[in-house]
């Protein structure tokens, strides 16, 4: 077939032709979305917190290096310079069991010897090295608990808003459920059984922030999603017999996910505080 290029009249047909190639992040994406995503990479607000968290994951990388630790076996535990009750002052001598001087320590603390950078708590636990190594901390609580809490809430908010009538009634009744528990005071009193069975670490902690953390995903996704299935492409798809495995997790997620996403990526904050 040959191309033919439009003449006279119809030459403003070829200048409303688009000729911009769309990247298969925008196919994946929808056009949106893309504008969303490419929106926070410009932002100033949004760089600038990209910058901090990239700051961040550097310190958690390198925290052997920045605080290498007193005990190679656990170093997350806080090391401490005694026993007294009252802080020292930032620049006092650590005197008891203090780390290996790294490399870097001495061209800019100008001295050999390793002090209390930031100070130390009640009970001379060491400020600068708790916040060092506390950054992985946050990230592994903060991620394992942001992704396990959204899975879950995007599955049953995902098959409750699909199937609806009393498989929507019985899962949302148990959201409300677990919703008029206090959250932090659940977690205590569940952190607080499990730790004798599973023992003294953050494993408890984490199990009891995803147990009671995940209806708030439910119940947005579910939201979009009802709003989303009842759409002409929906209803095609349903009349050509298409599965509902495949109608759920190709059609109506991808466009019902991403204010939930938002959600999940202001919740890791919250997680650590938590």
């Amino acid at each position: 077939m040959t191309e033919t290029t439009p003449s006279g009249d119809n030459t403003l047909l070829s200048e409303t032709i688009s000729v911009r190639e769309i990247s298969r992040l925008e196919r994946f994406l929808g056009p949106e979305n893309y504008r969303i995503v490419t929106g926070l990479l410009k932002t100033p607000a949004s760089i600038a917190g990209f910058v901090l968290i990239g700051f961040f994951i550097l310190i958690a990388i390198a925290a052997p290096v920045i605080a290498p630790p007193v005990n190679p076996k656990d170093p997350y535990k806080i090391p401490r310079d005694g026993f007294k009750s009252e802080p020292q002052p930032m620049g006092s001598l650590w005197k008891s069991k203090p780390p290996e001087v790294p490399f870097w320590y001495e061209p800019l603390m100008g001295t050999d010897k390793w002090v209390h950078i930031l100070d130390t708590s009640q009970g001379q636990y060491d400020v600068f090295y708790g916040i060092i190594w506390g950054t992985r901390t946050a990230f592994r609580t903060g991620l394992i608990v942001t992704i396990a809490t959204f899975l879950i809430g995007i599955i049953i908010g995902s098959i409750s808003a699909y199937y609806g009538g009393m498989v929507d009634n019985i899962i949302m009744r148990i959201v409300d459920i677990f919703l008029t528990l206090p959250f932090i005071l659940a977690a205590l009193i569940l952190a607080a059984v499990l730790t004798p069975k599973i023992g003294k670490s953050l494993y408890p902690a984490i199990i009891a922030l995803i147990t009671f953390g995940w209806m708030g995903y439910a119940r947005i996704i579910r939201g979009d999603i009802l709003s989303i299935k009842e759409r002409d492409y929906i209803m095609a798809a349903r009349v050509i017999g298409v599965k509902d495995s495949r109608i759920l997790f190709r059609h109506i997620i991808p466009n019902a996910i991403f204010p939930t996403l938002v959600l999940a990526s202001l919740a890791v904050g919250d997680v650590v505080l938590s």
